[in-house]
C-alpha cells in the first residue's frame, strides 16, 4: 500500500472545470451505469485547455519477463512507451494535461527506481481512430483502444496498431508488436484507486505487468 504522504491530486486553483462526456460516449448507458460515481467524476471532468491534473502515488507490483525486456528495450527507439523497470515501493507521477490541437489527452508517466533517474512516458489519448479512442506512442505509431466494463472497474483494451505516414493508416502485423495490451481503472474507495497495467504476448505469454495505488487529496 502506498504512504499516505505520497497520494495526492492537484488541481490548479485556476482552472476551469467542464463536463466531459468524451469517455462516456464510448460505453452504453448500461455499462455506464455499472461503474462507482468516483469513476464517473474521474472521467467526466475536463480541464480548460493546457491545464494539468497530477495524480501521485506508488507503485505496488511490477512484473517484467525476459521477453517484456526486449520489447521495452526496443521500444525505446520510439520514446520508451513500456516500463523498463520491476522494482516496486517506488513512487509514480501521473499527469494528464489537456491537448488543445488534438482535443484529446497528453498523459505523462514519472517511475521511479530504485537505483538511477525515473524513467519517463508519454502518450497521448486521441478520441479518434476505429474504435473512437486511440493511443498515440509518437513517431507515427498507436494503439486503437476499446473501451468496457469488467467487475466495477473501467477497462482499456487495444485492439490493434498501426503507424501513420504521409498521410496514410497501415495496421502494423501482430508480429510487430509487444501483444494485447490492458489497462483497469478500478476504485478502491476513500478515495484510492488503482490503476493496472498488463501485457500479453500471443507467443510468450505475459510480458509486462503493473500496477500502482493513488488517492486524492482532501477537497
Amino acid at each position: 500500500m502506498a504512504s499516505a504522504r505520497s497520494h495526492r491530486l492537484s488541481t490548479p486553483s485556476n482552472a476551469r472545470l467542464r463536463d466531459d462526456h468524451r469517455f462516456r460516449a464510448l460505453l452504453s448507458a448500461e455499462d455506464w451505469g455499472r461503474l462507482p460515481v468516483s469513476i464517473w467524476r474521474r472521467f467526466s471532468t475536463r480541464l480548460a485547455d493546457g491545464a494539468t491534473v497530477i495524480y501521485v502515488g506508488e507503485i505496488e507490483h511490477a512484473q517484467l519477463s525476459r521477453a517484456g525486456w526486449w520489447f521495452a528495450l526496443a521500444a525505446r527507439l520510439i520514446g520508451g512507451p513500456l516500463p523498463t523497470s520491476a522494482d516496486t515501493g517506488v513512487p509514480m507521477i501521473v499527469a494528464v494535461t489537456e491537448d488543445a490541437a488534438s482535443g484529446g489527452q497528453i498523459w505523462t508517466r514519472i517511475c521511479g527506481r530504485i537505483h538511477g533517474f525515473p524513467q519517463v512516458i508519454h502518450s497521448a489519448k486521441r478520441f479518434a481512430g476505429p474504435t473512437g479512442l486511440e493511443e498515440y506512442l509518437g513517431w507515427g505509431l498507436s494503439m486503437s483502444l476499446r473501451v468496457c466494463v469488467a467487475d466495477g472497474a473501467l477497462e482499456f483494451r487495444s485492439t490493434g496498431y498501426a503507424i501513420a505516414f504521409a498521410g496514410l493508416r497501415c495496421p502494423l502485423p501482430s508480429w510487430l508488436t509487444p501483444g494485447d495490451v490492458v489497462v483497469t481503472h478500478s476504485d478502491l474507495g476513500e478515495g484510492a484507486f488503482r490503476f493496472t497495467l498488463e501485457i500479453t504476448h500471443p507467443r510468450f505469454g505475459r510480458i509486462i505487468s503493473q500496477s500502482a495505488v493513488f488517492r486524492e487529496a482532501s477537497s
